[in-house]
């Protein structure tokens, strides 16, 4: 490769990550002119990948535009440990059914982002189950307490006297010796992971092997704009959710935060992203820009035609009208009439009759497109309404 080529594929590698250890070596690899085996690990936690997970699978698709292979791990074996990154309590295990099925899915999501001719789709059952008990022994041999401790979060744990079992020290050796079956030249992970990805490096020097480069990537917040994007906190926009929920969600997202999506998330050139910026700085409006990324990132989960009639439900819900597709739901009334409150609970629209009530208060219901002010209201026996809840929530009910 050339120095210019170098330069640019160095570029691409380095653009909205958080470090790149060691940069020298990398440009060394890079000379050689040979694909680069980047690998990339994810633990099956969870059955469906969101917008946080796409941060490092777009980071392995710019490394395969480059014409590298992609090793993409699904830790099987170490999901049943549990990663004890960030946590602040022993994490439980996952059981091998649950590990199997997520696994499954995975598999199914990620050829949305990465080329399969490009990608090895790998296990780490298939080396660590054959470690044996001799094998984890000697593992365990080649790093300290003391060096394990340097870890932050297992640091707090220690200093607070929270329990920190055995097996979870196992877990980032685990996770470096991965990266010496697989020969790893690069191993791409979030600023969390920073010990477990030296670690690699680590057990490769050991093992005799050239030391993998490490590239870290930010955590991607959810829709929030605080917490780190998760599923189980409800912040999240999950790449195999409808076009229409993925478009509006992201239609949510504030505009500051919607800069940090596009820098992490948006496949268009810096030039490109530069000019957006400037063009809201001179007083464009950042909502153009953001229909414009929430195109682009339904198209690439979906079509460009999905994305267009994502565009237009949402410009129709804008102006108060009716999604196509809406849920019907019938609802048997004791009486001759029900309470907007029970009505909007019983067709599932909000949790609660309180919470339907605060909805109220804040103008967020409305029942045929009119809005509701009244939380003492009732609908007769035999109507057939069409009730929203907030933006996004709709149901066609018929009170039998």
């Amino acid at each position: 490769m050339t120095e210019q080529q170098i330069a640019e594929s160095l570029a691409l590698i380095k653009r909205g990550s958080d470090e790149l250890l060691i940069e020298q070596e990398l440009i060394d690899k890079l000379k050689k002119g040979q694909p680069l085996r980047v690998k990339a690990g994810f633990d099956p936690t969870a059955p469906d990948l969101h917008l946080g997970h796409t941060v490092l699978l777009n980071k392995l698709r710019q490394f395969q535009d480059l014409g590298h292979h992609v090793l993409f791990l699904i830790g099987d074996f170490t999901g049943m440990i549990g990663d004890p990154t960030g946590k602040s309590a022993t994490r439980p295990p996952l059981t091998e059914a649950q590990v199997k099925e997520n696994a499954k899915t995975y598999t199914e999501q990620v050829f949305k982002i990465l080329k399969p001719e490009q990608t090895e789709v790998v296990f780490n059952s298939t080396w660590l189950n054959d470690l044996g008990a001799a094998g984890m022994i000697k593992l365990a041999a080649s790093y300290t307490v003391a060096r394990m401790l340097e870890r932050d979060d297992f640091d707090k744990r220690y200093k607070s006297n929270q329990p920190i079992a055995i097996h979870e020290f196992l877990y980032p050796l685990l996770q470096g010796y991965d990266s010496v079956a697989l020969k790893a030249d690069v191993e791409v992970g979030g600023t969390d992971q920073k010990f477990n990805l030296l670690m690699g490096r680590e057990l490769q020097k050991q093992a005799g092997q050239s030391q993998q480069c490490v590239l870290t990537m930010p955590l991607l917040e959810g829709l929030d704009g605080v917490n780190k994007m998760s599923k189980s906190l409800g912040n999240y926009i999950g790449v195999a959710e409808p076009p229409n929920t993925i478009f509006s969600k992201i239609m949510s997202v504030s505009d500051d935060l919607m800069w940090r999506y596009i820098d992490l998330l948006s496949f268009e050139s810096i030039k490109t992203i530069e000019g957006w910026k400037q063009s809201v700085a001179e007083g464009g409006n950042p909502r153009d820009i953001k229909v414009r990324f929430a195109q682009e990132i339904v198209a690439r989960f979906y079509t460009i035609q999905d994305a267009d009639a994502a565009l237009a439900d949402f410009m129709n819900r804008s102006k108060g009208g009716v999604p196509d597709n809406i849920p019907e739901v019938t609802l048997g009334v004791e009486g001759e009439v029900i309470g907007v409150a029970q009505l909007l609970k019983q067709a599932g629209l909000v949790g609660s009759t309180s919470e339907a009530f605060r909805f109220i208060e804040q103008g967020g219901i409305k029942i045929d497109g009119d809005k509701v002010t009244d939380k003492a209201l009732a609908l007769k026996r035999g109507a057939t309404i069409v009730a929203q809840v907030g933006k996004r929530k709709f149901a066609r009910i018929t009170l039998s």
